[in-house]
């Protein structure tokens, strides 16, 4: 399993804009193309002008066949047009990750 944990920082006072942004535009069809999130939240304490969601993959060759289907898919990219153009987002962390021998999903 590879885990693609990613976490996002908003300019301050604009998360809110950006996250109904993206439940209007790319929720949907990244759902579509990556499946279910493992989690997705906003941070609590911290940055609390950042938030992170994690997806889950068979292997890397599964994670590079998805993302590449939603890259070329029309929706998605009128997505990455209106959140360049809105110009919430200031920064991006990506972590690919696996588990651990002795850590086993509960589903």
């Amino acid at each position: 399993m590879l885990y693609d944990h990613r976490t996002y920082v908003c300019r301050p006072g604009t998360i809110k804009l950006h996250l109904e942004l993206y439940e209007k535009l790319g929720w949907a069809v990244q759902r579509r193309h990556l499946g279910e999130p493992v989690f997705y939240a906003v941070t609590e304490t911290g940055n609390v002008n950042s938030y992170v969601h994690v997806w889950a993959y068979a292997d890397a060759g599964d994670r590079a066949q998805k993302r590449a289907a939603m890259q070329a898919d029309a929706e998605w990219q009128a997505y990455l047009k209106a959140s360049a153009e809105a110009g919430y987002l200031i920064g991006q962390e990506n972590k690919l990750m696996t588990p651990t021998s002795f850590f086993t999903t509960s589903s």
